[in-house]
């Protein structure tokens, strides 16, 4: 690929300021930006910072370096000078140069192998309840940032921990021996997750009730809540299950067995895979080895009670504890271990924990700690931290049963997708499984782009409705606008024209709207780049529309089909050809599939 716009114009006006003024140029006094609208040229050399060195005023000034790099550069057609600013037309010759090379480029954007290994964990569910549409929002951006990484030449590790033991998990299991008389997924026709699920929000109710009696009996709140029989039979449960009893154990492993089959089904929906996935129950122990090194070494402390803490408090933090006084490991003494395995068994250069912002004191305190333990590759450790997902109606709550579960989500879109493309009356000639497969592909992309174009830092509100609109900044609109293009496609290739790269002339004469969809085809290896660092999916979301977009306002102005002269026929339905292929590469980073019909 040739320079940059911005960096072949650095280098041209360099070159014509030190040949016209015999003077060094600082690269701080050098400022290009894209022209603005409502103004003639591509992009625009910023005059005021060279005055210092021309002494001239800033008309003479401008002119005298435009008029040098429109003689020595044929990439310059034009040039004007507006107060300060230099504005510089490129050449059609060259728009088409950079046109025929992107087309030429396989798998364009992609950036080239680093050697870099980078570990990412996301979703992280707990096996007492269903996925529900704040985990959405993590495992797509776990994907879509794994996807950002592998593009931008990374070695990417995808892994799960999954929460499966504690007390949240014996509050299910315990209300399913309860009340369950012996159902399972198969007798009640539920996905395993979702029975689970319930029995959890059977537990939360039980509880209620039987600390509502005691209060009536005359206990305190505080303590109602902490003697109600079924809590007290769960931690009674949690202790047997660390202690290996067999009939609690093998109750353990069924209930999970049924979640995690309705995890696996639910990640498939989403179109979700990982390398490695770990579980607590594995790993819960790990750590506790770093905290006697830590203790050894008197960066830990040990209270009277036996419990382990780590003052933070010259950080500007508190006290964390790291063991209970009984021995028992909290999440830290987990994480602590559990990164230590994985940068020493993967050689990691970098670890990436997907997690809700809730979660931003937790990792603060787990970078500090590796640091104090004497690992190098602490500041290795990145939270990317996402605000959470809210609904028209308000937060949602597990205990209570009012969260909305990602399975009912994908349905409902399911539903919503295939009612809209019903209504518009296209694609009666399809059959019921391609019917089908476009219904899937509208919902998961109109639900998958209404997410991913936030910023993650932000907290967002999800509403069904509108992500599923066929107009505006959503999926439909552009699966809508690939599928466009590929019907503009099929007919010209119906007549017999099936245009490739060699189609595009140095010496073909461009519309503005032609120059200005090369222009963005153009910064499209830049917003890959751009948004890996970022680990922001919403910039490749939003770079998408913009595309999509300018595409459509080219289309209809634009009678493509009805170009006479078969040159400028082929080179447009290529250019078109090439903005389909950039759209399918950026919607894939975001696990998002384009449909050839709509």
């Amino acid at each position: 690929m040739a320079l940059s716009p911005e960096a072949f114009i650095l280098s041209a006006a360099r070159e014509a300021v030190e040949s016209l003024y015999g003077a060094q140029v600082n690269d701080a006094l050098l400022q290009v930006q894209p022209t603005r609208k409502d103004f003639e040229g591509d992009y625009t050399l910023v005059i005021f910072p060279l005055l210092k060195i021309t002494h001239e005023s800033p008309m003479m000034t401008g002119n005298a370096i435009g008029a040098y790099i429109k003689e020595h550069f044929a990439e310059i057609d034009a040039y004007n000078v507006v107060n300060g600013f230099l504005n510089l037309c490129f050449s059609e010759a060259r728009w088409n140069g950079i046109l025929a090379s992107i087309a030429a480029t396989k798998d364009y954007g992609r950036h080239k192998a680093t050697g870099k290994h980078i570990m990412i964990e996301f979703s992280s569910p707990n096996t007492n309840k269903p996925l529900h549409l704040g985990h959405i929002r993590n495992n797509l951006l776990g994907w879509s940032v794994s996807r950002l990484l592998q593009e931008n030449g990374h070695d990417v590790m995808r892994v799960n921990l999954v929460n499966d033991r504690g007390i949240h998990i014996c509050k299910s299991m315990l209300a399913w021996k309860k009340l369950g008389g012996g159902e399972t997924p198969a007798s009640s026709g539920k996905k395993g997750d979702h029975l689970v699920g319930d029995y959890y929000v059977a537990f939360n109710n039980l509880y209620l009730q039987e600390v509502k009696e005691l209060l009536s009996q005359g206990m305190s709140e505080e303590e109602a809540k902490k003697q109600a029989p079924s809590l007290k039979e769960a931690q009674a449960m949690l202790v047997g299950w660390e202690q290996g009893d067999p009939q609690v154990r093998a109750l353990w492993e069924m209930m999970n067995g049924w979640v995690y089959e309705g995890f696996a089904q639910t990640y498939a929906n989403l179109g979700i895979s990982f390398d490695r996935t770990y579980y607590e129950s594995q790993t819960y122990l790990l750590g506790k080895a770093l905290v006697q090194k830590g203790l050894d070494a008197g960066i830990f402390e040990r209270e009277a009670d036996g419990s382990v803490w780590c003052d933070l408090t010259a950080d500007g933090l508190d006290r964390k504890l790291l063991l209970r006084g009984d021995g028992t490991s909290v999440y830290m003494t987990q994480d602590l271990g559990t990164a230590e395995r994985r940068f020493e068994e993967y050689k990691l250069d970098e670890h990436i924990y997907v997690v809700g912002n809730e979660q931003n004191y937790h990792f603060q305190v787990l970078k500090l700690i590796l640091g104090k333990l004497g690992f190098a590759w602490a500041d290795s450790i990145y939270h990317l931290s996402y605000g959470m997902v809210e609904l028209p109606e308000g937060k949602m709550k597990s205990r209570e049963g009012t969260v909305v579960d990602a399975d009912d989500l994908m349905e409902s879109m399911y539903n919503t997708a295939k009612e809209t493309s019903l209504a518009l009356g296209k694609i009666e000639d399809m059959n019921e499984s391609e019917q089908d497969r476009l219904f899937r592909m509208l919902s998961l992309g109109a639900m998958k782009y209404f997410i991913l174009k936030v910023d993650p830092k932000k907290t967002m509100l999800f509403d069904p409705k509108e992500s599923i609109d066929f107009n505006g900044n959503t999926g439909p609109f552009i699966q809508y606008t690939h599928a466009r293009i590929c019907s503009i496609l099929r007919k010209a290739a119906s007549q017999g024209i099936t245009p490739s790269a060699a189609d595009i002339l140095p010496d073909t004469m461009l519309s503005a709207k032609e120059v200005r969809l090369i222009k963005i085809l153009e910064t499209y290896p830049a917003k890959v780049a751009e948004a890996g660092e970022a680990l922001s999916p919403a910039l490749i979301a939003n770079y998408a529309y913009e595309l999509a977009k300018e595409f459509n306002q080219y289309y209809h102005d634009t009678p493509i089909l009805k170009e006479t002269d078969e040159k400028l026929l082929r080179y447009r339905l290529e250019l078109i050809v090439v903005v389909a292929r950039v759209l399918v590469h950026a919607m894939d980073m975001l696990g998002i599939q384009l449909p050839e019909r709509m």
